[in-house]
């Protein structure tokens, strides 16, 4: 006679075994997401970096024929509000005379704000000429002492080892006097 105690039970199609399985495979899965979840999230941008994406200017204050210097992103930005006679120097220039062709009026969106991002294309030394008095090198621009670098009144390199322009950041005047960076 048989003991029906121990008898085995209706095959369900389910073991232990695939338990088992789904189990240990939900796990290395949870496992996974802890390992990797943390090694993305490092690859995105501090509040530091995203704070400082862009940068608002109020021009206003800034009188005619006075640089600035702000920063964005690391780096220093020239504001530049220039003369008439500034402006009818740089708008005058003969481009073939340009060792890095490019208007006057492709480099402004207002012509009596210059904005540029003050690194010198040669090898990324800071060139001289925002503040009162400094060497701003034969073209009244911007002069780079380590290696001779003349930028004119546009930032357009003239003379020296420099290959391009001083680079217009991106920038959009949010108002009559205020611009943003970035």
């Amino acid at each position: 006679m048989a003991d029906t105690a121990t008898a085995a039970p209706a095959d369900s199609g389910e073991t232990r075994r695939d338990f088992l399985y789904l189990a240990a495979g939900a796990m290395g899965a949870v496992g996974t997401g802890a390992v990797v979840w943390p090694l993305i999230a490092s690859m995105s941008p501090s509040a530091e970096v995203l704070a400082l994406a862009s940068t608002e200017v109020d021009l206003e204050p800034i009188a005619e024929g006075q640089r600035i210097t702000v920063t964005w992103r690391g780096n220093p930005v020239f504001i530049d509000h220039r003369t008439p006679a500034q402006i009818s120097e740089a708008e005058g220039a003969a481009l073939e005379d340009l060792p890095d062709p490019e208007s006057d009026e492709a480099r402004v969106q207002r012509p009596e704000w210059l904005i540029l991002i003050g690194v010198c294309t040669h090898l990324g030394c800071v060139p001289l000429g925002q503040k009162t008095g400094q060497n701003r090198g034969e073209f009244g621009g911007w002069f780079c002492p380590c290696h001779g670098s003349h930028y004119d009144t546009s930032g357009r390199i003239r003379k020296g080892p420099a290959p391009t322009n001083l680079p217009v950041p991106p920038y959009e005047f949010t108002g009559d006097t205020t611009i943003v960076i970035g």
